[in-house]
């Protein structure tokens, strides 16, 4: 293997392991020693299995490629569904992912390339050129900001270190059934509550109705899309709903429901505000009410000035954020979820974090869901999340929403109902405390 070192730096390299799993870079190749030519990069990157490839330029861009399949010149069009692109937006790497039905790269004995559309030492000069194409979708300006003079070119062999998970899951078809059966056959501890109330409030577009839509479709046993979801820049949810859930269609009722709310945004007069929200979890706000940014929820206005009773209340607050924007996060959205998160500590409401959109933050996971609790860089962001909102690690749950499948996955509907039965047992606690003053 090759002695010299690399001018990746060590917290980049750190963030490129982490993205790829539990792993280690091995220098292969460097262009400034071994020569920027084909020939001296084969020599030493055919047949090592997977490998990263990092570019740097004259303007500081640092920018590459990964491919899981070997170089060997074999002359074909290589199918690579994990390749991708990467580049950093600003301490943050950001993948693109290949196209499907797109092939990730030609197998040549000429220079490495993705997708026959991004060529690296092209020519055999310190150049990359884009050549175009459809493989991958591909701003120049973002990637290495149009300069494609290069300064060094580095190839990485991926060594997989012993897989040790972080969090332990059971991902069995028993287990599913298991928990399937404690929601089927749960009664509530207080008996003047019929169904525990779990309130979702996230940035837009983070996933909640999505959330409910995937738990609602695992106990129907099909797909289902009653509450709205979807991408839009702004809340597709503009009431407060009430979502009771049903085993199976003309079902028994389930002792808990999932309520959802208008998206949290930046500015003051968008999105859900912490007045409503507080209102929410008093349980004044009746179902299907449309909120009005600019206006708060007026209690009064409502005939709703009673106290609510206990089973109107909101028993369980869980914030939906998503995996690949933590760290995009403006300081304005960061302040109004401590905002939040202060009124629901002033009223005793216990708090879970989940983390959607898991498989599009890391390759890792995006080829085997089971690798969740394995991928050090979701581990990184279950801490990162915990330090920004301030909650305990132990309350962070990363879970993927149905998107665009057709049919239930057991390993989806594993990590969904681990978070709901952490939701009801922390709803159950809350309960139980609450009631002695009811």
């Amino acid at each position: 293997m090759n002695t010299q070192p690399h001018k990746l730096p060590e917290e980049k390299k750190k963030q490129l392991c982490a993205l790829l799993g539990d792993v280690d870079l091995t220098l292969l190749y460097k262009a400034s020693v071994h020569g920027y030519n084909a020939a001296a990069f084969h020599q030493r990157c055919d047949r090592q299995g997977p490998t990263l490839l990092v570019a740097y330029n004259n303007s500081g861009y640092i920018f590459g490629g990964y491919t899981s399949k070997d170089y060997t010149q074999c002359g074909l069009h290589i199918i690579d569904e994990d390749a991708f692109l990467f580049y950093y937006q600003g301490q943050i790497p950001v993948c693109i992912k290949i196209n499907n039905g797109q092939y990730a790269r030609l197998d040549n004995n000429g220079w490495p390339n993705f997708g026959q559309q991004l060529f690296f030492c092209y020519n055999n000069q310190p150049t990359v050129y884009n050549q175009g194409g459809h493989a991958f979708n591909i701003n120049t300006a973002l990637i290495y900001g149009n300069d494609g003079n290069l300064i060094e070119c580095e190839v990485f062999k991926i060594e997989h270190i012993m897989e040790k998970p972080w969090r332990n899951m059971l991902w069995t078809a028993e287990q599913r059934e298991e928990l399937m059966r404690v929601f089927k056959n749960h009664t509530p501890l207080v008996s003047s509550v019929n169904r525990a109330r779990i309130l979702m409030i996230g940035p837009v577009g983070a996933g909640k109705s999505s959330f409910f839509n995937s738990i609602n479709s695992i106990f129907m046993g099909h797909m289902t899309s009653k509450a709205i979801a979807g991408s839009s820049g702004t809340s597709l949810t503009k009431q407060f709903r009430t979502y009771p859930l049903k085993d199976g269609r003309g079902g028994r009722s389930l002792t808990f429901m999932l309520c959802d709310t208008m998206g949290l945004e930046e500015q003051t007069g968008a999105g859900l505000e912490i007045e409503d929200i507080s209102s929410i979890l008093q349980g004044l706000v009746p179902d299907r009410y449309k909120f009005n940014p600019v206006s708060p929820f007026d209690p009064n206005e409502q005939q709703s000035s009673t106290p609510a009773s206990l089973e109107q209340k909101i028993h369980c607050v869980v914030f939906v954020i998503d995996t690949s924007k933590i760290s995009l996060m403006s300081s304005k959205l960061e302040e109004k979820l401590a905002a939040i998160r202060t009124k629901v500590n002033s009223l005793g409401v216990p708090q879970i974090v989940l983390m959607t959109k898991i498989d599009e933050a890391c390759p890792l996971v995006q080829e085997d869901l089971q690798k969740v609790y394995v991928s050090s860089y979701i581990e990184k962001k279950v801490q990162e999340v915990s330090s920004r909102l301030g909650v305990p690690v132990s309350c962070v749950l990363p879970v993927k929403n149905y998107s665009q499948e057709l049919e239930l996955n057991l390993n989806c509907d594993l990590l969904l109902l681990t978070a709901v039965q952490q939701m009801l047992n922390y709803a159950e606690d809350y309960l139980d405390d609450a009631a002695m003053t009811y």
